[in-house]
């Protein structure tokens, strides 16, 4: 064998070797998060299933196994390009809308505590509105992309997406589903101003959604749960339950917790101890030192997910930036409401803490959505491992 066959040999072996692989700042802590959240299922549904006359593992094996369809649903995304979803986004928030209606579908649509969020799919019940954020998120990325330039001076282009989610909107303050309206307009409103809107246009939008969601806060039971926020103990027994039992929870952690499987109050104290307060009971379970984890663990995806869409416009890939932004927005939104709520800095929502709390619907979207930033970033290492080493940033095609 000649030595130039050896060396060409070499080099396709060299280029294998370091080829693109997974980022492992986005799924070590991805990984540690689910991780956290499986240990916290288990320990905090035992007396909830037990309660509901299911073996004391239900819930466990319930999260592990939409844990494992997540990952299969992520794993799709190592042969599904990232031009495939730019193709198929301008139906995107059509799709959104139509999705939500189907809960009021009679023997589709299914009601759990008087809210109408759910669909029977056979063995489960699935939430749409998880499904709906990335479908938002999908279709802005598009929608950013064709009025790159009219966004940034016309305001008709700036308002036309937030009449979209205002409709979303009003469809889920109608099961009802505040919080989840509120992630949506937030996530809205992030990727325009993150695409280059004018401040001032922004401004405007606030203005005017501000009165929309006031308004929207003043059906009584809203407006109970904001007073109660504001002074959970004048009634603690009753519209200031969930948040008191939350703070006692936290309170006895202190800084390295009672030890896991030990917590009291979810033990029947602390309602959906294993969903919206489930970071209550890790705070108590590991204190300051488990609060400060998962804190950082966020932090870190969420640093990481944002610098992927930097890198991706600095590429010349302004959807697969658009696409990275949403889905950090909506992660880092999502948790900064539910550790909030947990933690008394705002008022009771029903959402779940990404990764972490029990939800199946929750898990599977959230996992599809960690999937897609990974294929984002292998995308663009591939591209950066085909070009030459030049000074400055390599440029591309646009996706």
């Amino acid at each position: 064998m000649s030595n130039a066959i050896r060396q060409r040999q070499a080099l396709r072996a060299e280029q294998a070797f370091t080829g693109p692989v997974l980022d492992p700042w986005i799924l070590v802590p991805a990984i540690l998060l689910a991780a956290m959240g499986l240990i916290m299922v288990g320990s905090a549904s035992v007396a909830v299933a037990e309660g509901q006359g299911m073996s004391s593992s239900y819930y466990l094996w319930r999260h592990l196994l939409y844990l494992g369809l997540g990952t299969l649903f992520a794993a799709s995304f190592r042969v599904i390009p990232i031009s495939f979803l730019e193709r198929i986004c301008r139906p995107m928030m059509l799709l959104a809308a139509l999705s939500l209606l189907l809960v009021f579908i009679p023997g589709l649509g299914h009601t759990v505590n008087g809210s109408s969020r759910w669909i029977r799919l056979g063995l489960f019940n699935f939430q749409v509105v998880e499904a709906v954020k990335l479908m938002v998120i999908i279709y802005m990325a598009g929608y950013l992309v064709r009025k790159a330039e009219m966004i940034r001076i016309r305001f008709f282009d700036t308002l036309k997406p937030l009449l979209l989610a205002a409709i979303l909107s009003a469809i889920l303050l109608m099961q009802p589903d505040m919080g989840s309206a509120a992630v949506i307009v937030a996530i809205v409103g992030g990727m325009i101003w993150l695409a280059g809107a004018s401040i001032k246009h922004i401004a405007v939008l606030v203005m005017v959604t501000l009165p929309a969601f006031t308004w929207a806060a003043l059906e009584p039971y809203r407006l109970r749960r904001i007073i109660s926020f504001t002074d959970p103990w004048a009634d603690p027994y009753n519209s200031g339950f969930q948040l008191t039992q939350a703070l006692i929870a936290v309170g006895r952690g202190e800084v390295f917790g009672v030890g896991l499987g030990a917590s009291i109050q979810k033990l029947f104290y602390l309602p959906e101890a294993h969903t919206d307060f489930i970071f209550a009971v890790l705070a108590e379970e590991f204190g300051l030192a488990g609060v400060v984890l998962v804190l950082g663990l966020f932090m870190l995806l969420l640093a990481r997910i944002m610098s992927t869409g930097m890198m991706a416009h600095r590429n010349g890939r302004p959807f697969a930036a658009n696409l990275a932004f949403g889905v950090g927005l909506w992660i880092g939104l999502q948790a900064l409401v539910s550790i909030g709520v947990n933690l008394g800095v705002l008022p009771t929502k029903g959402l779940t803490l990404p990764l972490i709390s029990s939800g199946g619907s929750s898990v599977l979207i959230t996992c599809l959505a960690i999937g897609m930033v990974l294929r984002i970033r292998y995308e663009l290492d591939l591209l950066t491992a085909g070009q030459p080493r030049t000074r400055g940033h390599p440029k591309s095609k646009r996706s």
